[in-house]
């Protein structure tokens, strides 16, 4: 017979309540229930079926207002020394399980349960009361790409906060400070009983994974943007996210040179990016650490523009670099700010970013009514803003507005650029052609 410890009652309870309320749930009581202020006792013939209830029951159902506890009855002194360890995956292999369990205290006794369930439950007695509280609780770790961690946590914490509420365990993460270019890792920490960190667990991955398969989808969107650019290699996106290789040639055709989308684009170019405020401390870092660290891995100059005033929600990011290392660090700093939950979870990383022109292409980003620039929104999404009564600075430059999403963003400066480049060249090819059309 196995006699169920049934507690945390109301004193409203009566022993009706307790035979219907198991009843509902098919949970059928063998014999009388024993009754006692604030607890009960029933038994089962069958430990299936026992084990049935306890998983069904408690701490899952209410009752006059309280939430049921449901285990075992066993004598104080067996209790105090005895654990229960249930979804044992069928895999597992017994000598791993007795050499977890021996590193908390000497067992006394391991009996498994027999359940017509696909995963294991085993009864562990250990020697002291103490080590079987130790065992109680068993970390999990589990390491996490550094840019998945922040829509685990969610805004707030409160995906972390709703995974501990549910499974009952907590969970801890390893500081960014841990963080570095070739360690990009971080330990999430779970404790609990054994089920509850299991438990977690599925919570956990489910989170991950969805973050990771909506960073998948957003790089196949987008990698045909900027042809033959190996993102992957780069190393801007938290997830490492590889894109495939563009088709090869005919058969027998001699391989095609390799495509280096920046090898146009030699010169030094300055972008200021505008991120919120408040982003500014996780950019910069402890002690500057993350700054250099970003300018070091993107091989450009990286400074923070001081505030205009005590009230702005927004502050600049100078960059000052090569194409490939503003690819590199914008990349990054778009990257930062979604793994710090600085925008929503669902919501896309969308940031304004100013480069400068000679004014005498202005025009010809414009188009002709606005043509150009129309094309230009409609194939990168991108919003682009080319005031035409800027006045120029002391270098003949205006202001181009770009504003939109990382891979928006970079094609729209990419094909602003070629379009400086294209009205360069012609300058220097037909120099009083350009200057008469100009002066039409």
């Amino acid at each position: 017979m196995n006699k169920l410890y049934i507690g945390n009652l109301s004193p409203a309870v009566t022993a009706d309540d307790l035979r219907q309320l198991f009843g509902d749930r098919k949970l059928p009581l063998a014999g009388q229930v024993l009754l006692k202020s604030g607890y009960a006792f029933v038994d089962y013939p069958d430990q299936n079926w026992a084990i049935r209830a306890i998983e069904t029951l408690s701490g899952k159902v209410e009752l006059h207002g309280k939430i049921m506890e449901v285990d075992y009855s066993v004598s104080k002194k067996l209790r105090s020394r005895k654990i229960q360890i249930r979804n044992i995956p069928p895999h597992l292999q017994w000598e791993v399980l007795d050499g977890l369990l021996a590193q908390y205290g000497t067992v006394e006794n391991v009996e498994q349960v027999n359940t017509d369930t696909e995963t294991a439950v085993v009864n562990v007695t250990y020697t002291t009361r103490e080590e079987a509280k130790i065992a109680e609780e068993i970390p999990l770790k589990i390491l996490a790409h550094n840019g998945l961690v922040g829509r685990l946590i969610g805004k707030e914490g409160r995906n972390l906060k709703k995974i501990e509420h549910e499974t009952g365990t907590k969970i801890t993460i390893s500081s960014l400070q841990d963080l570095s270019i070739y360690n990009p890792e971080r330990t999430i920490t779970v404790k609990g009983t054994v089920e509850a960190c299991a438990n977690a667990e599925v919570e956990i991955m489910k989170k991950l994974r969805e973050a990771f398969e909506n960073d998948m989808l957003a790089v196949n969107q987008q990698a045909n943007l900027i042809p033959g650019l190996n993102l992957s290699a780069l190393g801007i996106f938290s997830t490492g996210l590889s894109v495939l290789p563009p088709p090869a040639g005919p058969r027998g055709a001699p391989p095609a040179p390799p495509y280096h989308p920046f090898a146009q684009y030699p010169e030094q170019e300055i972008v200021n990016l505008f991120i919120p405020t408040q982003a500014v401390g996780a950019i910069i870092g402890k002690k500057g650490a993350h700054i250099k660290q970003l300018a070091r891995f993107a091989g450009a100059s990286i400074k923070i523009a001081p505030a205009e005033g005590p009230d702005v929600s927004e502050r600049m990011v100078i960059i000052t670099g090569p194409p490939e290392a503003q690819f590199k660090a914008q990349g990054r700093i778009f990257g930062k700010l979604k793994e710090e939950n600085f925008f929503n979870p669902k919501e896309e990383v969308k940031l304004e970013a100013h480069i400068r022109v000679p004014s005498s292409t202005a025009g010809r980003v414009i188009g002709k009514g606005g043509k150009t620039v129309n094309e230009l929104q409609n194939l990168t999404s991108a919003e682009v803003i080319v005031p035409r009564d800027q006045t120029p600075d002391e270098n003949e430059e205006v202001i181009v507005r770009i504003i939109g999403h990382f891979f928006a963003s970079q094609t729209a400066q990419r094909k602003i650029r070629e379009i400086v480049q294209q009205v360069k060249q012609q300058e220097q090819k037909y120099p009083q052609g350009v200057a008469s059309q100009r002066g039409k």
